[in-house]
């Protein structure tokens, strides 16, 4: 990768803006796919690959949990709830059909078995009961998967409940579905442990004493595909039979959508139709990768004469094999800053282009904290100076 430093700018903060956006709607190579829609996305630049039908609104099944896991782990992230917290099950959860772990009025579980039931056996009373410990009610749940998907792009998407079950209404896309998988597994890929777990166990705990329930893996990728890291199986009448399915090979790592497969077994073999040819074809260029150092800033009145400059976050762009795409960065960094000085303060930008395109670009920000200097520290710099 070419790196360019560019003039300095005045003070004036720089924003950054993500490379979510360039993402393109494919790159024109024959293939197809035996569902009524599919996507292919690769997961570091968010850019779409293959789009058959990608924007049909469907019926998603199951993988509506992709949502609903996501935003469990985000709760537990921001100390909203936490594994170990004990969730009580309640007669509307427990009254789930499809797909369940036959959970009763109740009982009680931890966040994270629920969780694990979740993600590797589709509990569908799983993911009501967490929704309402969340939230209070499904309902009120349901508001926040919408408005999630709101925030990450997904237009056209609508949730009615939690767990995917066919209702008027709920439906999403293929690609709103690589979307937000895509945000489930970059930021929280230790999802990865539960989505390639192929067999583990809750414990029932009623008034009829303790029970081992066995969880057995719905993704039968996670022993069929190699690489496979999740994510996320789903079916009904309405919506056939699903599925996000991720799996990662050396740096790059895939998204294979597929809705409305005729079979199960069909949906598994297009996906991994769709992860080989991914893998076959194309390849990430990447930027510097973030906390890489790229220059000094001057701090004005601070008790460090400058501090160090570092990439914030990655900018990848997906090529065929056998090109020779490099990405050109060019640096811009403000004149100065002003103690005292935060760490992760935003004080410049570097883009990212190729053959004179944008690919995307990575907000610079300070390495470390710098305190405004005392008058002591001013005497000793000028003395330093003088003497020197």
């Amino acid at each position: 990768m070419k790196i360019k430093r560019i003039a300095a700018i005045c003070c004036a903060m720089i924003f950054f803006v993500p490379n979510v956006a360039m993402a393109q709607e494919g790159k024109g190579l024959a293939l197809t796919i035996d569902a009524k829609s599919a996507v292919i996305m690769e997961a570091s630049s968010g850019e779409i690959i293959f789009n058959q039908n990608g924007d049909e609104r469907r019926a998603p099944a199951s993988v509506t949990k992709v949502m609903t896991m996501l935003l469990i782990y985000e709760a537990i992230e921001q100390n909203r709830i936490a594994w170990d917290d004990i969730v009580t099950v309640s007669e509307y959860a427990a009254s789930m059909g499809g797909s369940q772990v036959y959970l009763e009025v109740g009982e009680q579980q931890s966040v994270r078995d629920l969780l694990k039931s979740v993600v590797i056996a589709s509990a569908n009373d799983g993911a009501v009961a967490l929704a309402e410990f969340v939230s209070g009610s499904e309902e009120s749940f349901v508001d926040l998967m919408n408005k999630k998907a709101r925030m990450l792009g997904m237009e056209n998407t609508s949730f009615r409940n939690a767990c995917g079950l066919d209702a008027d209404g709920h439906f999403t896309t293929a690609k709103d579905i690589a979307i937000m998988s895509r945000e489930l597994i970059t930021k929280y890929p230790h999802v990865e442990e539960f989505a390639t777990t192929w067999m583990d166990s809750i414990i029932h705990k009623t008034n009829r004493g303790e029970e081992e329930f066995g969880l057995t893996n719905t993704n039968k990728l996670v022993k069929w595909y190699n690489g496979t890291t999740g994510l996320k199986t789903g079916s009904t009448g309405e919506a056939m039979y699903c599925l996000s399915a991720t799996a990662k090979r050396g740096d790059m790592e895939l998204i294979a959508v597929v809705l409305g497969a005729p079979n199960p077994t069909t949906r598994f073999q297009e996906a991994m139709k769709m992860l080989d040819y991914g893998y076959a074809n194309y390849k990430v260029v990447k930027g510097e990768l973030p906390g890489t150092v790229v220059g000094n800033i001057p701090v004005a009145k601070g008790k460090e004469a400058e501090v160090a400059v570092m990439v914030e976050s990655l900018v990848s762009d997906v090529t065929e094999k056998g090109s020779n795409v490099e990405l050109d960065g060019q640096i811009i960094i403000n004149e100065t800053v002003a103690a005292p000085v935060e760490a992760g303060m935003p004080v410049g930008e570097i883009v990212y282009t190729y053959e004179g395109e944008e690919i995307g670009r990575s907000a610079l920000i300070t390495e470390e904290g710098v305190e405004r200097a005392g008058f002591t520290d001013m005497v000793g710099r000028i003395l330093y100076i003088w003497f020197k």
